[in-house]
């Protein structure tokens, strides 16, 4: 527990101190924040209908984002929140991408079989 406490203070005083008010005014934190919304539409769309994912939007979201995670790493200084982002990312253009190939090219239709 006094390990958490002295984590707590730490991140406390690094938020009062001037690089950090530098960080929260600068693009490298508020381009990520803009980028935020593609994972979080995609994470939405999980809950709709597979019929209306598009097949190629996804694909292109999925290249785009490793193109990015690639960039977020190799800037310097590395910025990990655009690179948490586009993984982020990733990860949920890939489920989309399984829901759309599940429901157009493989997988069996439940609701059609006899028991």
């Amino acid at each position: 527990m006094a390990t958490v406490a002295a984590l707590w203070r730490r991140a406390r005083d690094y938020m009062k101190t001037k690089e950090f008010r530098e960080y929260l005014t600068s693009v490298h934190f508020w381009g990520p924040v803009a980028n935020w919304g593609l994972p979080l539409a995609a994470f939405k769309d999980m809950r709709a209908p597979p019929d209306i994912i598009s097949g190629r939007m996804t694909t292109a979201l999925i290249f785009y984002s490793l193109a990015f995670m690639r960039f977020a790493y190799r800037v310097q200084p590395r910025n990990l929140l655009l690179l948490a982002c586009h993984t982020t990312n990733v990860m949920a253009q890939s489920v989309q991408a399984g829901r759309f190939v599940i429901h157009h090219y493989g997988g069996t239709n439940l609701s059609n079989q006899v028991a």
